[in-house]
């Protein structure tokens, strides 16, 4: 739910990608039916695999062969599903042979929606998830501040005001203000981004830095927060971020380039071995730069991809997009490691920092209807160009008033352009909806592109927010949804949520509260629904449900296998589901160490 790309500390690098750059309507329906497996040969006179897993319990999502126990593997594609009888055609002298022992085997998790450089750099940063009070966050900054050189910027990402214990004092709009803590980091600029990436909290230094005074006028799509007096507090609201981004942005220009470049590889680095270790074998990056696409395709090029990424063009001005669109669009690089082909862009905000745009007022903040962050216009000029140069378009759209204004925009030129049949295009998020805009997404071939873990970490406060009437109506409406036929695929958008498609899973199919309520237990998915949206509706949604997405004879041998079968176990027993392998070509990526 980022409001807008991470701060451009890798800008420093530009020139040397460069020279790297990738050389690089209405939707239609998805397919009635998964692709039948190849069928098995009827002589054991096959050419032995190279990996083998048997003896277990093997959900494939392929309607032509749901369950199987075995599988086998010849270089990067599964070459056939079936008993274990069957598969032992295929075992040779050097055939590596996996006893599942019974586990469950599916096809590798492909995250719908995550930031995946967000998610190394919150491996470098302070983790404020785990502070449940204002005053934990100001001690683990004060922490921070005593080692840190002076001037040099104190990270952190993950406070969620509403998760608190206990209200933080004095406090303003429910948020705290910025004394307490500017008293223990005089010397540091400090800059703690909220959980949902929507808001971020900045000490004086900072705003200091970021020129932020009394009479700082808000940015279009943004807002100072100020106090009864006048003052800021420290929260900028939705596009307020950027005025201590670009003070950061600045401080790290100033960085050495090949120091840059080591961070930059670290955070692939840590975010490839948190999603392996998660059962992620693709990953939906939605958003980066031209630049940081530069990165992946080095990367890429020279095998050091951890996992399949689906990238999204974020960031550009439609000027650049239009100059640059058609040199970087680029499918299947690298092995199928690295595609592009579709462009990010944000309509509104987030319901926990009061941004997503909404027809009616908050009920917690009567004065806000939220926040239009991109306008519209603009957007539509960016939907010509994706239309024009091949690139499906992806907008993060939270609030009710933001997913009508475009499902408006893409019914439009889903009308003007009448000749593109299979264009995909996606709401992002889509948490709340008029009742009246449900059917569209159907209608016209909307994906809707959300996150199962968003409706129980956000339901103890959401009905604070919205009232109990469109809470019922349209908050996180999953099954309103795919009863209409409408494209429904998963994910965490991480590092807003931890990566963990088990958790996600356990929150699609049980709705479940900290305390043990159920958020509108009514949208509560099926296991086979939610395993679905994680796997081949996730395939799908990136124009790749051939190459992925099912355990199919022909398609990528991408596999998790879990130590619990998720599609069985008591639902109480999903969430202690570990991840045994994370399989991604053929190769073991990760195994769960032996106790």
């Amino acid at each position: 739910m980022h409001s807008r790309p991470l701060p451009n500390f890798f800008a420093p690098l530009a020139a040397l990608f460069l020279s790297m750059a990738a050389a690089c309507a209405p939707a239609a329906s998805p397919p009635a039916a998964i692709p039948a497996a190849s069928p098995l040969p009827s002589t054991p006179a096959v050419q032995p695999a190279d990996l083998v897993l048997t003896g277990g319990r093997i959900v494939t999502v392929d309607s032509a062969r749901p369950e199987a126990q075995a599988l086998a593997i010849t270089g990067d594609r599964i070459v056939a599903v079936g008993s274990s009888e069957e598969i032992q055609a295929y075992v040779g002298p050097s055939t590596r042979t996996i006893n599942l022992e019974g586990r469950l085997a599916i096809p590798g998790f492909i995250e719908g929606h995550g930031h995946f450089m967000g998610l190394g750099r919150a491996k470098t940063i302070l983790d404020l998830t785990t502070a449940q009070t204002w005053d934990g966050i100001v001690s683990m900054v004060a922490e921070a501040a005593r080692t840190a050189r002076p001037g040099e910027w104190i990270l952190g990402r993950g406070w969620h005001q509403s998760k608190w214990t206990q209200a933080p004092t004095p406090v303003v709009e429910g948020n705290p203000v910025h004394e307490t803590l500017s008293r223990v980091s005089p010397n540091n600029p400090v800059y703690l981004t909220h959980a949902s990436g929507h808001a971020s909290f900045a000490n004086a230094r900072a705003m200091e830095l970021a020129g932020i005074t009394r009479t700082t006028r808000n940015p279009s799509g943004g807002e100072i927060v100020r106090d009864r007096r006048g003052n800021a507090t420290g929260l900028l609201r939705e596009t307020a971020q950027g005025l201590a981004g670009r003070a950061l942005d600045a401080h790290e220009a100033k960085r050495p380039p090949a120091e840059v470049a080591a961070a930059m590889r670290r955070m692939a680095e840590l975010a490839g071995q948190e999603s392996l270790s998660k059962g992620i074998t693709s990953f939906h990056d939605a958003g980066v730069s031209f630049e940081t696409i530069d990165f992946y395709r080095r990367l890429a090029d020279q095998g050091q991809l951890p996992v399949r990424l689906y990238v999204m063009v974020r960031g550009a001005s439609n000027q650049v997009m239009a100059e640059k669109l058609p040199a970087y669009r680029v499918i299947g690089h690298g092995n199928n490691f690295l595609t592009v082909r579709s462009i990010k862009r944000q309509v509104d905000g987030a319901l926990g920092a009061h941004g997503a745009w909404l027809l009616e007022p908050y009920t917690d903040l009567p004065r806000s209807t939220g926040l239009n962050l991109e306008p519209v216009p603009d957007i539509a000029r960016t939907a010509e160009l994706a239309v024009q140069h091949g690139y499906q378009l992806n907008i993060h759209a939270i609030g009710d008033r933001g997913n009508r204004e475009i499902l408006d925009l893409y019914a439009r030129v889903f009308q003007t352009n009448a000749d593109k049949r299979d264009l995909r295009w996606r709401i992002e998020h889509a948490q709340h909806l008029h009742p009246a805009d449900i059917p569209r997404f159907a209608q016209l071939g909307v994906i809707a592109s959300m996150q199962g873990v968003h409706a129980t970490s956000d339901g103890p406060w959401v009905p604070a927010k919205l009232g109990p009437r469109r809470t019922e109506e349209g908050a996180y409406v999953w099954q309103k949804l795919w009863s209409t036929g409408a494209m429904v695929t998963n994910g965490t958008d991480v590092p807003v949520e931890d990566i963990s498609p088990i958790a996600s899973f356990y929150s699609s199919v049980s709705r479940r509260l900290p305390d043990g309520s159920i958020f509108l237990p009514s949208q509560r998915m099926t296991r086979e629904q939610a395993l679905r949206s994680y796997t081949i509706n996730n395939a799908y949604a990136a124009f790749e449900e051939d190459l992925k997405g099912s355990l199919t004879a022909g398609k990528l041998a991408d596999i998790v296998v879990l130590s619990r079968d998720i599609m069985t176990v008591p639902e109480e027993q999903i969430p202690g589901t570990q991840v045994v392998y994370t399989i991604v070509g053929g190769k073991v990526r990760y195994q769960q160490r032996s106790r």
